[in-house]
């Protein structure tokens, strides 16, 4: 070949290796897309595989849902969500659980306006006892908490004014006797002519002197509080007795002995427990649902279970500004003392029935620890059939400790009232044990 002559139909080596490259790379692409082709036809062209025979089957036999015309009984309604199988637990289970039955029955109810209250002395019957003179405590014969007497001495005080008024009522007293003596000599030697007259009016006038001022000694020692009683040896005694002017309880004592006693700083308090005042507070909508004389039943933490009786017996004239409150008192019983000043207390007071509920109506009622909620539903347990069924309630009022059923159960059934939680947490666990 000559030199300047073209070659024309033969590749060099550079150009054959860029053909190699894109040969191998067309022949990845083919292949990649041979093999997608290949999947989808599979995938495409399977089958679907029909249900087997034992899948099937209880499909066949599985029944169609009854209506709920069908089922329900007359009378009665379908099971609610929160219902269902009865638990049964032996006998020893059921008293270690503390799980308590009885039987359902319409009560009588009324009424009843709840408040929070106070418990407070009746301040009618309650006293400070302080000397009407300073007095120095020489014995101290009350301590906290004693059972006293009306008259009983709570401390003995020595006064050195009580001992000057004494004095001078043994003085009176023995000039009274002077006086009286003259004017009797006197008044006989008159009617005898003995004596002129001047001397039988001077006598008389000392002897209604003497009179005057031994009264007037005796009423100072009155007003001390003192007994006109000498010593057994005739002299004056500076000593007197601090005591109460009715029986009941020594709930202040501040006598301590040897330290002198004011007269503006009492001593002792005394109060008569046997009647307390319980303290609420009303609001305004309130005041025309009662009135003074209405029952009310009060009831405080430290006896679950128990109230006791009273009567509205004072609601305030005014409405206090700030708390648009009014301050009313019921008026309770408390024998044996078990109720205790300072005490808080629930009041549960019977209204007109302006809220719907008649006076006197009656109703289901259960203790509130009888209701428990199950999947958010109040619910309550019937024991039946050997066992405890559990049953969604429609709950109406709170009345004490007490709520009114308004649905879900009737009379003559047999409810739990003790135990509820207990019974509870046994279902729960079951229900979990169930689903495992």
């Amino acid at each position: 070949m000559k030199r300047g002559e073209r070659t024309i139909g033969r590749p060099t080596n550079k150009h054959i290796g860029r053909e190699a490259m894109k040969t191998a790379k067309m022949d990845l692409v083919i292949a990649l897309a041979i093999g997608m082709t290949t999947l989808c036809l599979a995938g495409c062209g399977k089958p679907e595989s029909a249900p087997t025979a034992t899948a099937a089957a209880p499909a066949a036999q599985k029944p169609a849902a009854p209506s709920g015309a069908a089922t329900e009984k007359a009378g009665e309604k379908p099971a609610e969500h929160g219902e269902g199988e009865a638990l049964k637990l032996s006998a020893e289970a059921i008293e270690a659980a503390g799980i308590k039955v009885e039987e359902l029955a319409a009560q009588e109810i009324s009424e009843q306006l709840i408040v929070t209250a106070t418990i407070r002395p009746n301040q009618d019957r309650i006293t400070h006892v302080a000397p009407r003179v300073p007095g120095r405590i020489v014995k101290v014969q009350a301590n906290l908490g004693d059972q006293v007497k009306a008259g009983q001495t709570l401390a003995v005080l020595d006064s050195l004014e009580v001992g000057e008024a004494h004095s001078a009522y043994l003085q009176a007293k023995t000039q009274l006797a002077v006086t009286k003596a003259d004017f009797e000599r006197a008044e006989k030697l008159h009617g005898d002519q003995i004596i002129a007259q001047k001397d039988h009016l001077r006598a008389h006038a000392e002897y209604d002197k003497a009179k005057a001022s031994f009264t007037a000694a005796g009423d100072k020692l009155r007003m001390l509080g003192v007994h006109a009683t000498p010593a057994d040896d005739g002299r004056a005694v500076s000593t007197f007795p601090l005591s109460t002017p009715f029986a009941g309880t020594v709930i202040e004592k501040h006598a301590i002995l040897g330290e002198l006693a004011p007269p503006d700083k009492h001593v002792f308090t005394v109060a008569d427990l046997s009647r307390l005042w319980i303290e609420a507070n009303l609001f305004e909508k309130d005041l025309g649902r009662v009135k003074i004389g209405a029952e009310a039943m009060v009831t405080v933490d430290a006896y679950p279970g128990e109230s006791f009786q009273g009567k509205l017996t004072y609601i305030a004239a005014v409405v206090d500004k700030e708390t648009r409150t009014v301050q009313a008192r019921v008026e309770v019983a408390n024998p044996g003392g078990r109720l205790k000043p300072e005490m808080f207390a629930t009041a549960s007071i019977r209204t007109s029935g302006t809220s719907g509920i008649a006076d006197k109506d009656k109703a289901l009622l259960l203790p509130q620890e009888a209701v428990v909620l199950m999947q958010g539903q109040p619910t309550a347990f019937v024991a039946e059939d050997g066992g405890f069924e559990p049953r969604v309630v429609e709950l109406g009022d709170k009345l004490r400790d007490k709520v009114v059923i308004k649905n879900g159960l009737k009379a003559g059934e047999r409810v739990v009232t003790a135990g509820t939680y207990a019974l509870k947490a046994r279902m729960l666990k079951s229900q979990i044990g169930d689903s495992h």
